[in-house]
């Protein structure tokens, strides 16, 4: 192997194995811009054309050695000596004035189509044309060459506080900081598919590292198998999500919605009734998923079930290795008092987090990986069409990342919210991703555009449900 080439690993080779026509693994970020006042027309194009004089830095200038070989062992990155800037940074715009539906049909366009893996795989568009002579970027990148967390990290790094701070480069052309995506993996909560593939691959070098976390694997595993339908204060097993629409097969077309709500509104609620902020969050997606399965005449009697990464390393641990667990919870669809779901909620995640508390993070992973394992039974039904006769582990992936708690800003154009865009994968059609930013917290909802027509009904439904629980609250 070439001094200049990287191996890749077993996680990565995952998602390069994982590329099929319906199942792509990239993902991807939305981030909408203010321009400053004294923006002129040429902005944005002098902004692209200052970017492309500059130095392409790796990871961004990496691709595989050997792209067509998909399931070899052996894939590495190497330097792409014929770099094409012009493929990878596009222009593009919406109608004038764009509004937010007009966005997300692009984006949702863009994130149906694959990446080339024959080149490194990502992509920047910038997007002209919204409202108020705003723009925005969207970045799609291949999951194997960087998370999605880590991705966001980069492109952070391109932005300041200052509004004034007009010197900053693009995140390609930015280096990056030794070992910055060991420590992104360490401490913060990783894309979800990466947190799985860890815990699964983990496992049994996991559990042979001691008595100690076999003993409380099996305990965690013998109180989780026991629960029973709708007693949400026990712990949901691997075998209590319903049967839905949201578990079948993919198609290759995505549909992207966003929505955004002040961070207060949701810390008020998580004050009230002793929740965490993301227990309000599932709340809301568990009332917007009730109405919008009910317009379909597809929600089940039982509650759907998320499937939630947890991060397990301590605070500011910046070693590397596996750090990443998940629990399953209830999201409620089943209840139809806002704050009685609520409460369910809270009851359920609180009674696995304190089941975690008294593992070791060594016990919590292998722990994960079982409880996550019979997920491939519904991923298989989902290929071939044949709907196992048992429950299934989960309905959908929820994700919350923590992001940048001050406003930021690029060349004194003022970010305005960051929407992840997640994978939808076969047995798993709807992926949604928390991010708070600022004053704000963000939700991205990602899913197959013909399993679940209409996904922008589902963001105008949560934002229907906070106001349903902020009434009910006041009662």
């Amino acid at each position: 192997m070439s001094a200049n080439s990287v191996r890749l690993g077993l996680q990565d080779l995952m998602f390069i194995y994982g590329e099929t026509s319906s199942s792509k693994m990239h993902v991807g970020g939305l981030l909408p811009f203010t321009p400053p006042a004294d923006a002129g027309r040429d902005y944005l194009r002098q902004m692209v054309d200052e970017a492309r004089r500059q130095e392409v830095l790796a990871p961004w200038n990496r691709k595989l050695a050997n792209p067509r070989l998909q399931f070899s062992p052996l894939h590495s990155w190497v330097t792409d000596r014929d770099f094409d800037f012009d493929y990878h940074v596009r222009r593009s715009a919406l109608a004038s004035p764009g509004d937010e539906r007009e966005l997300g049909i692009l984006v949702s366009r863009l994130h149906s189509n694959h990446l080339d893996l024959t080149r490194p795989p990502w992509e920047l568009h910038v997007i002209e044309g919204l409202e108020g002579g705003r723009f925005a970027l969207y970045l799609k990148i291949h999951h194997a060459l960087v998370d999605g967390y880590s991705a966001m990290r980069m492109l952070g790094r391109s932005m300041s506080t200052d509004p004034e701070d007009r010197q900053t480069q693009m995140f390609f052309n930015v280096p990056v900081p030794p070992r910055e995506r060991r420590a992104v993996a360490a401490a913060e909560p990783a894309n979800p598919l990466t947190a799985t593939l860890r815990a699964l691959s983990g496992v049994g070098a996991t559990v042979s590292g001691g008595v100690s976390s076999a003993l409380d694997l099996t305990a965690a595993l013998v109180k989780t198998q026991i629960r029973r339908d709708g007693d949400y204060g026990h712990i949901a097993g691997s075998a209590s999500a319903p049967h839905s629409i949201l578990n079948a097969r993919i198609s290759r077309n995505r549909r992207f919605a966003t929505q955004q709500y002040e961070f207060d509104r949701l810390k008020k609620l998580s004050a009230q009734h002793g929740s965490t902020i993301n227990d309000v969050a599932l709340a809301l997606i568990g009332g917007g998923l009730r109405k919008f399965l009910t317009d379909f005449d597809k929600l089940p009697d039982r509650s759907l079930v998320a499937f939630l990464p947890v991060n397990v390393r301590p605070k500011g641990d910046e070693g590397g290795g596996n750090a990443v667990g998940a629990i399953l919870a209830p999201m409620g669809t089943d209840i139809e008092d806002p704050v009685e779901r609520l409460q369910a909620i809270t009851s359920a995640t609180r009674a696995s987090k304190a089941q975690l508390q008294t593992m070791s993070p060594a016990a919590i992973i292998a722990y994960s990986a079982a409880l996550l394992a019979p997920a491939g039974s519904q991923i298989a039904g989902a290929l071939t069409g044949v709907q196992p006769p048992w429950p299934y582990t989960f309905n959908l992936c929820v994700s919350n990342v923590p992001g940048p708690r001050e406003p930021l800003y690029f060349r004194g154009s003022r970010l305005e919210a960051t929407y992840p865009v997640s994978i939808p994968i076969h047995g798993m059609a709807l992926n949604i991703t928390l991010q708070s930013y600022a004053d704000t917290i963000n939700f991205g909802f990602v899913g197959c555009r013909d399993r679940l027509p209409h996904l922008q009904r589902l963001a105008v439904y949560t934002g229907d449900a906070l106001d349903a629980l902020e009434k009910a609250s006041e009662d």
